[in-house]
C-alpha cells in the first residue's frame, strides 16, 4: 500500500518515521469477580483512590499545557473523580463482587453508550470517559496508562485517535506530524492539532498498513500518506522545516491580494484568555466571539451584570476594532437545564443555537442586555450575530431585538442551506452575514461533523458546500444592487468563520466567491494572508471557478492546489 488517504485538517509536508501509539488498556476479563474471602467494601474503596491518583497525573499534564489544550485537560481530570462514575463502580463491586477494575470498566461503557446515544457534541465526549475510565483501570493494575511513545529522535505519530490528555500535551519538536485512522475534522485530535500548527490528517483508515518504524512522507495539506518516498518529498519538507524555524509573522491591517484587494483577516476567540492570543497575533478584530464559555456546567443562566463584565473584557482588547459576538449556541447537543429539557432522537437537528429562544427567550434578551451594556462602555466595533438561523422570520426577529437595545451591526450565521439559498432576503432584513463552514457542511452533506466514519463527506471542499458560499455571495450582491437599497446601507457584507477560512488554499476561494473577512485561528493568520498575497482577485476566481466545476471535494482541492505554487514554496 504505498500510499494513504484520509481527510487534511492542518496543513504541513514532512518526512520522518512512524511510530504508533501505545495499545490500549486491556479490558479486564467478563464478569472478573474478587475472591469469597475478599472484602467488597475493602475492594470498593481502592476506586476513588485510583481515580484521585489518575485525576493528579491528568492535572499535572494541565499545568505544563496552555490555552485550550490546558483547558481541555482540566475537564478530563475532574471527569476522572466524577461522584457519578466512581459511586455506579462501587455499586458494582459491592453487589456484584466484581473487581475493582471490572467495575471501572463496565460503569465507564454505560456512560460512555448514554453519551453516545445522545449524538452531537456530546457522543465526542464518550471518548473521553472511555479514556479515563482507561487511566482509572491502570492505576489499579499498577500499569502505566497508554499514551505517546518516549523515543529520543523525532517521530510521525499515528493512532486509532488520541485522547485530549495525549493531544494537549504533544510536543511539537518530537512529533513531526500527527495521523489517525478514526476521528474526524472537528473532533479534539483535529482541533487541537490546528492549534498546535501541527500537520495533521485524521480519517486515514489504511494508516495501520504501515509498520512502526516505516518512513513516510505525510502531505496534510492534501490528506495523503505514502512510503515511496522521493527527493521532491524531501524538498517539501525542507519547505516546511525552513518556515517553522523562520516563522511567517502576521503585521495586522487586512490581507491584501496582488492586485491590492483588501480582506480582513479576523479572529475566533471563546474567552478573554484567547482574546490576548489574538491580540499578540495582530488579529484585525474578532470574527467569532464564542459566548458559550460563560453557559457551559451550570444550573442556572448567568446574569446580565456577569456577562457584561466578561464581554468587556473581551471588548477591551479591541478599540476601534471589529469584535462579532455570536449568541448563545447551545442546546440540544450542548445541553443546559435552563434551556432544553431532556435529551432529543436527532440533537443535530433538534432545539439550538437561536431556536432555544423560542421557548426561553430571556436568555437571548438578556444576553443582548449584557452585550449592549459592555459594548456602550467600550471603544470595540461591537457585531452581534445569531447562529442556526433558518427562515427570514427568524432573521427579523433577532434583528429587531438587537434594534431595540440599540446594537448593530445585526447579522446571521449561515449554517443552513436554507439560508444560504435565501441569503438575499435574509441580507434584505439584516446588515451582514457570517457563514459557518462546520455545520453548513454538516447539514448540506447530512453526515454528523462528529463521526469520523463520515469524515470523508465532512470537509468543506465539496462542491456542494462551496456553491452554496457562492449562493450567499450572490444574495448579498442582488440586495445591494437592488433598485430600492439606501446606497448608505447597501453594503452586506458575507464572511466566514468556519475552519475552513484558516485553510490557505480554500482561503483564496472563498474571496474569490466574493467573501470580504475571514476568520481564524489566530496561528492561520500569517499562512493565509501570504497565500492571499500571492494571487490576484481575478486568479481567485478563476480558482473559484475550479473548484465549483469539479466532481467531488478530492478533485476540488487538487484543481486548487495545482494552481498555488506557493503552497509548495512553503511547504503546506
Amino acid at each position: 500500500m504505498p500510499q494513504v488517504t484520509g481527510v487534511a485538517v492542518s496543513p504541513g509536508r514532512v518526512v520522518g518515521t512512524i511510530r504508533a501509539m501505545a495499545p490500549p488498556v486491556a479490558e479486564p476479563s467478563a464478569g472478573e469477580r474478587i475472591p469469597r474471602s475478599s472484602d467488597a467494601v475493602t475492594e470498593s474503596e481502592r476506586i476513588p483512590v485510583a481515580a484521585a491518583s489518575a485525576a493528579r497525573a491528568l492535572a499535572r499534564r494541565a499545568e505544563r499545557a496552555t490555552g485550550e489544550a490546558r483547558t481541555l485537560l482540566e475537564v478530563t481530570a475532574q471527569m476522572a473523580v466524577d461522584p457519578s462514575l466512581i459511586q455506579a463502580a462501587q455499586e458494582l463491586v459491592i453487589t456484584g463482587r466484581l473487581s475493582a477494575a471490572r467495575a471501572v470498566w463496565e460503569a465507564g461503557d454505560q456512560v460512555a453508550r448514554m453519551l453516545e446515544e445522545l449524538g452531537g457534541d456530546m457522543a465526542q465526549r464518550a471518548a473521553d470517559v472511555r479514556d479515563v475510565r482507561d487511566r482509572i483501570v491502570a492505576e489499579l493494575r499498577g500499569e502505566q496508562p497508554p499514551g505517546i511513545p518516549q523515543v529520543e529522535e523525532p517521530f510521525i505519530l499515528t493512532a486509532v485517535d488520541l485522547a485530549p490528555a495525549d493531544t494537549a500535551t504533544l510536543d511539537p519538536d518530537r512529533v513531526l506530524a500527527l495521523i489517525t485512522s478514526d476521528g474526524g475534522p472537528q473532533s479534539h485530535t483535529a482541533i487541537l492539532a490546528r492549534h498546535l500548527g501541527l500537520p495533521a490528517v485524521v480519517a486515514a483508515r489504511g494508516i495501520h498498513a504501515f509498520p512502526d518504524g516505516t518512513e513516510v512522507f505525510v502531505d496534510a495539506g492534501a490528506g495523503t500518506i505514502t512510503d515511496e518516498v522521493i527527493e521532491d518529498h524531501h524538498r517539501c519538507a525542507a519547505a516546511w522545516t525552513e518556515l517553522q524555524n523562520h516563522p511567517l509573522v502576521y503585521g495586522g491591517g487586512g490581507a491584501s491580494l496582488a492586485d491590492g484587494t483588501a480582506v480582513q483577516l479576523l479572529a475566533n476567540i471563546g474567552s478573554a484568555q484567547d482574546a490576548l492570543v489574538a491580540e499578540a497575533a495582530h488579529a484585525d478584530g474578532v470574527g467569532l466571539f464564542r459566548t458559550e464559555f460563560l453557559f457551559l456546567d451550570r444550573e442556572t443562566a448567568p446574569g446580565v451584570q456577569e456577562q457584561a463584565e466578561a464581554y468587556g473584557a473581551v471588548f477591551s482588547r479591541f478599540p476601534g476594532r471589529k469584535v462579532v459576538v455570536r449568541t448563545l449556541d447551545a442546546g440540544a447537543d450542548k445541553p443546559l437545564p435552563f434551556l432544553v429539557a431532556g435529551p432529543e432522537p436527532n440533537p443535530a437537528l433538534g432545539v439550538r443555537a437561536y431556536r432555544t429562544s423560542w421557548e426561553r427567550p430571556s436568555v437571548l434578551t438578556d444576553q443582548l442586555d449584557a452585550i449592549a451594556v459592555a459594548a456602550a462602555a467600550s471603544q470595540a466595533e461591537v457585531w452581534v450575530m445569531a447562529p442556526m438561523i433558518s427562515t427570514v422570520e427568524d432573521t427579523e426577529d433577532f434583528v429587531a431585538l438587537c434594534r431595540e437595545r440599540g446594537l448593530g451591526p445585526a447579522g446571521i450565521m449561515v449554517e443552513t442551506p436554507s439560508a444560504a439559498i435565501t441569503a438575499d432576503r435574509h441580507l434584505a432584513a439584516c446588515d451582514f452575514a457570517s457563514i459557518g463552514t462546520n455545520d453548513l457542511t454538516q447539514y448540506t452533506m447530512a453526515a454528523d461533523r462528529q463521526l469520523g466514519a463520515l469524515a470523508h463527506l465532512n470537509t468543506p471542499w465539496q462542491p456542494a458546500v462551496l456553491a452554496l458560499v457562492r449562493s450567499t455571495c450572490e444574495g448579498a450582491r442582488r440586495v445591494a444592487e437592488g433598485p430600492t437599497v439606501d446606497s448608505a446601507v447597501a453594503d452586506k457584507p458575507v464572511g466566514v468563520c468556519g475552519e475552513a477560512a484558516g485553510d490557505p488554499a480554500l482561503a483564496v476561494v472563498l474571496v474569490g466567491l466574493g467573501v470580504s473577512s475571514l476568520s481564524m485561528a489566530p496561528r492561520s493568520l500569517p499562512l493565509v494572508a501570504a497565500v492571499l498575497a500571492s494571487v490576484t482577485l481575478e486568479q481567485a476566481k478563476e480558482l473559484a471557478a475550479r473548484a465549483l466545476a469539479a466532481r467531488t471535494a478530492a478533485e476540488c482541492r487538487d484543481a486548487v492546489r495545482a494552481g498555488l505554487p506557493i503552497l509548495g514554496d512553503l511547504g503546506i
